[in-house]
């Protein structure tokens, strides 16, 4: 018996492969967003699963801080004027509290004590604007994100109603940060981590924290505590590589803020890899994921094809595992048995509902009747479950590998596995403490995330003769030059490279 999954529309099949829910329009930075908001809510006990697994949260609504930082246009205007300070902040006030009368923001008087003048209440929301997620696109006001500077810069995604009534939208956080929280807190080293990323990140005290807190006033909450999605898998090898990752850029040098950029890239790369790793399992694939990557030169390169395939290849991946996880459910043998009861259909109908929720026990889907084999219900809910998997969970690998980076379509008609310099970057700072033999390098990107650059990585191609090996070798060096360019790669010879990490000194603990 698989355990019923809530909130899921008509049937759970992807669901069951790789939990509830990834979704494709909830990038990584709001993936770890919407992670930090869970980690918040649990900061005396982080990323440590309780007895029951049921892991319970209450997120951040913050609707004065994001009013005043994305629903605030004349705020410029006002301050621009030959006035008195005293009558900016009342054209301000009148002019705010008119727009916003309906929402649950209170009397905003608390603001002039905290400014000294107008000028400073502007420029304070102009820093924070600026430094703001998507600051520029035409999302909604309640659903644009403040930089996480600190506890208090932490909310969810809204929806606001035309009488000002607010509740949560799955639509910017559809849970994948809530999957993020239970992987993380599932993985070997999750309790160590849980306790540095508090540490690091929710320092009340911290000037930028201050300053939000300073325009948000008092905490607003949401009125419950709410349970987190579901995740199949009690471990995954891909839980460990991620927390290990994010343990090894927290180690680094830098500040915390400047870490978040990698952490993001990071935890994009591993839920990507997590979700073509299940696709795998679930399909009978026992082959590791294979991610062949052109390292874009001026010169057009014959590994650029073989990176496009091995793109389309992982594109398909998730729909090849739909049907196989449906399809599986006749080779067991509660299916044999229910075929050779005396009302077979009813029985496999049973046993689809325990496996998928589907078909409806009342009777309600009117393309399963008695007279409906279980051939017949298995094509149907085939057709039903990849019609609404292309909707969503079919364009993750698309929209978070080029969100992170790890596809292009530059210089070329087809999308393929081109690196960027900021994932590269992600790469040196997550895997070398120090400094790394270059073809160590290679190796150890080729292991830990599937990434097929070089000749030595690539043998299987070159035996198989789908690429030969100078074009692999000229891949490899087009990406020795590329971190040369970055300052990441020291070369002592021509035979003999090392990849350095800028940030190699460890922070205290």
């Amino acid at each position: 018996m698989r355990p019923p999954i809530k909130e899921v529309e008509k049937f759970a099949v992807d669901e069951h492969i790789w939990g509830h829910r990834l979704y494709d329009e909830q990038l990584p930075h709001l993936a770890v967003l919407e992670f930090l908001g869970v980690l918040a809510s649990n900061r005396v006990h982080p990323l440590r699963s309780p007895s029951d697994g049921d892991v319970m949260y209450r997120p951040q609504r913050q609707i004065r801080l994001r009013s005043l930082l994305f629903n605030n246009p004349y705020i410029e205007m006002i301050r621009a004027k030959e006035v008195s300070d005293e009558d900016k902040w009342k054209q301000w006030t009148d002019r705010f509290n008119e727009d916003s009368a309906k929402l649950e923001n209170g009397d905003m008087g608390y603001l002039r004590k905290v400014f000294n003048t107008f000028d400073d209440f502007a420029k304070a929301v102009e820093l924070l604007r600026s430094s703001s997620f998507e600051a520029l696109s035409n999302k909604r006001w309640s659903s644009k994100f403040v930089f996480p500077f600190g506890p208090d810069a932490l909310y969810e995604d809204l929806r606001i109603d035309a009488d000002g009534g607010a509740s949560n939208d799955r639509r910017f956080f559809a849970r994948t940060g809530e999957l993020l929280y239970l992987m993380l807190s599932r993985a070997k080293n999750g309790a160590v981590l849980g306790d540095r990323l508090v540490k690091r990140l929710f320092d009340s005290k911290a000037p930028m924290n201050r300053l939000v807190r300073a325009l948000q006033g008092e905490t607003q909450t949401a009125g419950s505590d709410r349970s987190v999605g579901y995740l199949p898998h009690a471990s995954h090898p891909r839980f460990d590589r991620m927390c290990d990752d994010w343990l090894a850029i927290l180690s680094r040098d830098m500040p915390v803020y400047d870490a978040l950029e990698h952490l993001m890239a990071s935890a994009g790369l591993n839920l990507l890899l997590y979700f073509l790793e299940c696709g795998k399992a679930q399909s009978g694939d026992v082959e590791p994921v294979e991610l062949i990557c052109e390292i874009v030169s001026r010169e057009r390169t014959k590994v650029r094809a073989l990176s496009g395939e091995s793109y389309q290849f992982n594109q398909g991946l998730s729909l090849r595992a739909i049907r196989a996880s449906i399809e599986s459910v006749k080779l067991t043998d509660e299916w044999t048995q229910a075929g050779a009861s005396e009302e077979p259909n009813a029985q496999r109908a049973a046993l689809m509902r325990s496996w998928f929720q589907w078909p409806p026990e009342n009777g309600s889907d009117a393309s399963v009747t008695g007279d409906t084999t279980g051939e017949m219900m298995i094509r149907t809910l085939v057709d039903m479950a990849e019609s609404r998997h292309e909707q969503h969970f079919g364009k993750i690998h698309a929209a978070w590998s080029r969100a992170v980076g790890l596809s292009s379509r530059r210089l070329s008609r087809r999308t393929r596995y081109a690196p960027n310099d900021r994932l590269l970057k992600t790469l040196v700072i997550s895997m070398v403490d120090d400094r790394m033999q270059f073809d160590e390098f290679l190796s150890e990107i080729r292991n830990r995330y599937g990434l097929v650059i070089g000749d030595a990585e690539g043998a299987r191609l070159v035996k198989e003769k789908l690429v030969d090996q100078e074009a692999l070798s000229d891949n490899r060096a087009n990406l020795e030059t590329r971190l040369v360019g970055l300052g990441l790669v020291r070369r002592l010879s021509d035979s003999c490279s090392f990849v350095e990490n800028p940030f190699t000194f460890e922070v205290a603990q």
